[in-house]
């Protein structure tokens, strides 16, 4: 799936997910103030990449700081200084995560670790309180279908944790689903519901394209690949690297895109992880109110929830951004998330709330309409009670005014008229 909002991947989550134990030995073992640079100490220590022009290894600087510019870093006031450490540093914190999905290190994938840690520690600060809101519904999701945890970074590069990010080419919520794709895994995607942006419904169904995309290549950095450009690219590639089922053997063989989407991804389980190694301004978390859900099947608008409740109109559509133009259809059962000291007044105000501006905001479709009927008078017709009289040859205003009992005046304003002039075919309008 192509997104906007791989290079957005910049921008990251809770720091701290590493145990206590593998932090204290990392501690004492690779300070941050080290400030030489070494080299590998073989090539057995990273990854090597199948030779590939440069230009492709470059970040686009351009568009990266043009989608970090848009996030609020106001709360984090802290200006952060970050060093760079040996290759040897972040190679063996890589290994030092408790995944099962390969973290190798190489040059692409420093590269991109520094772009998180060096150039926008005000923004990873600012998505650190974005994942400890989110992650734990993905650890939920991961582990019930059994999972990798890891995979919870997934979202942070698709769409920065926002649930109602949209790309350019079509591709919206946490995990950037494309509409058929969606709707393949049970999504329901119409004009007025877009469980695309559902953040418990969408995690759901990337668990199970997940696990498909595993089950189809066995191997969970090709996995990755395939969820970024589709499994028919990833098996091109590896047909061109005569068969090798290696995510750095077939790199030069994927789409540009694809190309950085795993160290973009590496990075980001890098940065998220030892944030606070790196000195990077905490933030508050947000978004900490306890909420409920109710199920409903009753047609409602959340600007009739709002302006009842008191609840404010972009809390509810933060709470519910699958609602597309903030209508719960109806007609089936669709869930209502509220401020969980909110629920109780909901449920004892639900006839006030369904009622209140009903005319106007849901009950302003049309069920039934009358088709317009023709019906003889004069030498005209008429349609839904206005009649309509074709010019024939010989016609005038005056003649035509008497036959209908009307003046001559009132034609001319029925129909615009700036003179008596009229020409053989015209329709005129008789009453407004």
């Amino acid at each position: 799936m192509k997104r906007l909002f791989l290079i957005l991947t910049i921008l990251i989550c809770a720091g701290g997910f590493v145990s206590a134990q593998v932090q204290d030995s990392l501690n004492t073992t690779l300070a941050v103030d080290t400030l030489a640079t070494d080299t590998l100490a073989s090539p057995q220590d990273s990854v090597l990449i199948a030779a590939v022009p440069l230009d492709s290894l470059v970040i686009d600087t351009l568009v990266f700081d043009n989608t970090i510019a848009t996030l609020d870093t106001i709360a984090c006031s802290r200006d952060t200084v970050v060093a760079e450490l040996p290759d040897s540093v972040y190679k063996a914190r890589l290994q030092a995560l408790p995944f099962i999905v390969e973290m190798p290190y190489n040059s692409v994938v420093r590269a991109y670790i520094l772009r998180y840690v060096k150039r926008s520690p005000k923004q990873l600060a600012r998505l650190q309180r974005k994942a400890a809101y989110y992650f734990p519904l993905f650890y939920d999701a991961l582990g019930r279908h059994e999972l990798p945890y890891e995979l919870c970074y997934l979202p942070v590069i698709e769409s920065a944790l926002n649930p109602m990010a949209h790309s350019r080419a079509g591709a919206a919520g946490l995990w950037q689903f494309m509409p058929s794709t969606g709707r393949l895994y049970g999504l329901e995607v119409n004009s007025l519901v877009d469980e695309r942006m559902d953040p418990i419904k969408s995690t759901e169904a990337a668990c199970m394209f997940l696990k498909s995309l595993y089950n189809m290549f066995g191997d969970w950095n090709l996995a990755i690949a395939a969820y970024n450009c589709g499994p028919g690219n990833v098996n091109k590639a590896i047909h061109r690297a005569d068969g090798k089922r290696d995510f750095w053997s077939i790199y030069p063989f994927l789409p540009q895109e694809t190309r950085g989407y795993l160290p973009i991804y590496i990075a980001a389980a890098y940065a998220i992880n030892y944030a606070d190694l790196h000195g990077i301004c905490p933030e508050a978390i947000e978004m900490t109110m306890q909420t409920d859900t109710i199920q409903t099947n009753v047609r409602q608008h959340l600007l009739q929830i709002s302006e009842i409740l008191g609840i404010e109109l972009d809390e509810l559509r933060r709470l519910n951004p699958q609602y597309a133009k903030d209508i719960l259809p109806g007609g089936k059962t669709y869930s209502l998330c509220l401020p969980a000291d909110r629920v109780t007044d909901y449920i004892d105000q639900q006839e006030v709330i369904l009622a209140y501006r009903a005319d106007e905001l849901i009950n302003n479709r049309r069920a039934e309409i009358d088709l317009a009927q023709k019906t003889s008078l004069n030498g005209g017709y008429s349609v839904n009670g206005v009649t309509y009289y074709k010019i024939k040859s010989g016609d005038t205003l005056g003649a035509i005014a008497q036959k209908f009992r009307v003046t001559v005046k009132q034609i001319k304003a029925w129909n615009n008229l700036k003179s008596d002039n009229i020409r053989a075919g015209a329709t005129l309008k008789i009453g407004k």
